[in-house]
């Protein structure tokens, strides 16, 4: 039976608690016919059991709030809407195509336009969104000194003085997903010729935390390409893709830098935008949808969003020109949330894991489930992060593998930070990192930008700065 439906345009303006644009859109609450098949794959319905916590009670919520029976600027509404880690595995599921991350994120919107946040919320959020996330170079300094701070003990010092000082205990939290080693890599290239027989001509979109601490993979992405004859351009006026904006309810600002992307993108004569971070490619691919309000810039949004691809998938659906080396070992892949649910990217990354002659690759139960990570998720929710990333490694010791892969730089360090809580001698490495390995072992690697830098959860000691 089919939830009941929404009043007609009119009456809902006038009834609404929402304010002025970025409103849940009400056709898409409308295909919500609260079945329940979204429950089983909610992580946090999952761990917490409450209706309330599952995506057709957050459902429930943004009707409340057109029908002005709940503002947006009360207490429940916004813990059940940030209490959702925005993965998507409901749309996965729904039988009726409830797009669930463009509701949630509006309705994040909502809160943050209905009611100010304390003042050192909004100093934080600033900075992080203001201040760091656009500019490469600042938040390539902070990524040193965290790093640096890491490796000094910082992390063990803050959460003991957490004790006494709560606030001190989470930014030791906060520290521990700090990767032990800096993937970094020199600046890149301008152009990365293809070998052999050319097949295509890409963009690498870099993004602002792949590129502050795991440049090593961008470096890594583009060998891979150009070694399956791909010829790789790294354009130097991009910068945020704004997904953190996005989910933190900041879509102003993340329409801005949507802006800037298509500004500096569009012109390039290439044939894809390749990203290799999960999050990433899932809001670029919606760009369209994020400026769809703006008539100067919606269609051009959506042009450009049409030639996003992640670098796992145009990789799986060109085929590999060259065959990767042998890697002897045992990976298990866990599926990153905005690749699986956010892109429906699922069987390429699996493909090219199969084409690692040597590799043997074990199943990893619920690895379409959440880590925990989800952006800033970790960081706002600690207690019910822990709890997903403690249910993840659950399955990740079972499958006694030598090698955790997945493809979203969050996810890298939510996982290897329970990694390393477990005390399991296991790498977690990005798959574009791992097949250029592969390639490293088939032949010497190529000169340009240097050796790839996966990324090792253990032998803290031994990582150079």
């Amino acid at each position: 039976m089919r939830g009941a439906s929404l009043p007609q345009t009119p009456q809902l303006a006038r009834l609404s608690a929402y304010v002025a644009g970025d409103a849940p859109d009400p056709e898409l609450i409308q295909r919500c016919v609260h079945c329940g098949f979204c429950l089983s794959t909610c992580p946090t319905y999952a761990v917490l059991g409450v209706e309330m916590d599952s995506p057709r009670g957050r459902i429930h919520f943004m009707k409340m709030a057109w029908e002005g029976r709940i503002a947006p600027d009360r207490p429940a509404f916004d813990e059940h809407i940030y209490g959702c880690l925005d993965c998507r595995a409901c749309e996965t599921a729904c039988p009726s195509g409830v797009e669930f991350g463009k509701l949630v994120e509006a309705a994040r919107s909502q809160i943050e336009m209905a009611r100010p946040r304390p003042p050192l919320e909004r100093l934080i959020r600033w900075i992080a969104f203001d201040q760091l996330l656009p500019h490469p170079r600042r938040l390539g300094v902070v990524a040193l000194l965290t790093h640096l701070a890491r490796r000094l003990g910082a992390a063990a010092f803050l959460r003991a003085a957490g004790r006494a000082i709560p606030l001190a205990g989470r930014l030791g939290d906060m520290l521990e997903l700090v990767p032990p080693q800096r993937a970094m890599a020199a600046s890149l290239p301008r152009v990365f010729p293809a070998l052999g027989a050319k097949r295509a001509r890409v963009a690498l979109f870099q993004g602002c935390i792949q590129r502050a601490a795991f440049g090593a993979t961008n470096a890594a992405t583009a060998r891979v390409l150009a070694r399956n004859g791909i010829e790789v351009l790294v354009p130097e006026d991009q910068t945020c893709c704004g997904a953190l904006h996005v989910h933190a309810g900041e879509r102003n600002g993340g329409r801005e830098l949507a802006r800037r992307n298509i500004a500096a993108l569009e012109g390039l004569a290439v044939d894809a935008i390749v990203v290799n971070a999960a999050g990433c490619g899932a809001n670029l691919k919606e760009y369209g949808w994020l400026l769809k309000d703006d008539p100067a810039w919606a269609e051009r949004g959506t042009r450009l969003a049409a030639k996003v691809k992640d670098a796992t998938e145009i990789l799986g659906d060109m085929g590999l020109a060259a065959t990767p080396g042998r890697l002897q070992a045992t990976a298990a892949y866990d599926e990153p949330c905005h690749l699986l649910h956010g892109q429906k990217i699922s069987a390429q990354p699996k493909a090219l894991l199969a084409a690692i002659p040597g590799l043997r690759v074990v199943p990893l139960a619920e690895a379409d489930m959440c880590c925990g990570s989800a952006g800033i998720y970790n960081v706002t929710q600690p207690e019910l992060s822990r709890k997903l990333l403690e249910r993840k490694m659950e399955h990740v010791r079972e499958t006694r593998a030598d090698i955790l892969v997945t493809a979203n730089p969050g996810c890298l360090m939510q996982l290897a930070s329970g990694v390393r809580a477990e005390g399991l001698r296991m790498e977690v490495v990005h798959l574009i990192d791992l097949l250029d390995r592969a390639y490293q072992a088939a032949k010497p690697p190529s000169p340009l930008a240097g050796g790839s830098a996966p990324f090792h959860p253990r032998d803290e000691g031994t990582a150079g700065a």
